[in-house]
């Protein structure tokens, strides 16, 4: 056991439980214990027991996205002071004062990575799960010998949940071949609309004319392809959760967009648009970054009891 496998140890006697606890469930209710769609549905459901486990760090993730809007003029400001300062005192004072105000505001850019980051030790720990079980070695939770032989013979479609692609492509299996190819294609095309619809429609049009923002446009293209190695090195059933794991990211956040829209974006003036045709939103409704009433003209100075005594 190596060292990366020692670490997952925990997380990997949770998966095989979780992933076990499944498939008793359906064989309970008749389905084969061998069958692959008894595994394949079992795989789903560790996706669903993992990612509704994440339902409050999404939550929080998307309350520290907005935040690091809010704070989105006060960063312009500390950018604006040390603009063209380029010695290490300066950049020294410039993180110090960065720093500051996301501890002031309880935000920081990387929270927007906390799901998947959680995501990945998961990921792994199945990785290994699905690979000792397809090198017949028996698991270290509810993984028994039993249990392992049937994750062996189990086939959907007559593909083998634990072949890859490669393995396919060698064997001349050519469902394997098919079916990675095509949950890989599905992967791209999720993983990109689910990134589409939050740069287009969850974004704010400040958001949208600063360079940060073209710099993201450009790795829309480029990230979801990295599927592809996914799809050619991890074995089907991986594949299968991975795929599962995006489709309900991109429900989530069509979700997420169409009932808590960023302020200023395209999706909240969809959204004030519906409340206002049902009557929930007034005509003086403020306006997003408007919530806080402008004072007219100059403001008058207080006066003492003498002035004002000699003023009549």
């Amino acid at each position: 056991m190596n060292f990366f496998e020692t670490i997952l140890w925990p997380l990997r006697w949770l998966v095989e439980v979780v992933l076990v606890l499944w498939h008793q469930l359906f064989t309970t209710f008749g389905m084969s214990a061998e069958s692959g769609l008894t595994w394949v549905l079992s795989i789903i459901g560790l996706v669903v027991v993992v990612r509704s486990a994440l339902i409050p760090v999404t939550v929080r993730q998307i309350k520290s996205q907005r935040r690091m809007m809010d704070i989105q003029p006060e960063m312009k400001k500390i950018q604006a002071k040390y603009k063209g300062k380029n010695d290490q005192f300066s950049r020294e004072a410039m993180s110090r004062e960065t720093m500051a105000l996301y501890k002031k505001h309880g935000t920081n850019p990387f929270s927007s990575c906390l799901p998947i980051l959680i995501q990945m030790p998961v990921f792994f720990s199945l990785f290994y799960v699905l690979r000792k079980a397809s090198e017949n070695t028996v698991g270290i939770g509810l993984m028994n010998r039993e249990l392992t032989d049937s994750f062996n013979q189990a086939e959907i479609f007559g593909a083998p949940l634990k072949m890859n692609f490669t393995q396919g492509w060698e064997s001349q299996n050519w469902v394997v071949v098919g079916l990675l190819g095509s949950i890989v294609v599905l992967m791209i095309a999720s993983q990109f609309f689910t990134q589409l619809q939050i740069m287009s429609k969850n974004v704010s049009d400040e958001t949208k004319s600063s360079p940060m923002y073209r710099q993201q446009k450009i790795l829309l293209y480029i990230i979801p392809f990295a599927f592809l190695f996914s799809g050619v090195t991890f074995p089907l059933a991986l594949n299968i959760y991975w795929m599962t794991s995006n489709i309900w990211t991109m429900a989530q956040q069509g979700i997420v967009i169409n009932t808590m829209p960023n302020p200023g974006s395209e999706a909240w003036r969809a959204r004030q648009a519906r409340l206002k045709a049902k009557g929930k939103l007034t005509e003086d409704a403020p306006e997003a970054g408007n919530d806080v009433p402008k004072q007219q003209g100059q403001r008058q100075q207080p006066i003492s009891a003498k002035r004002a005594k000699k003023k009549k």
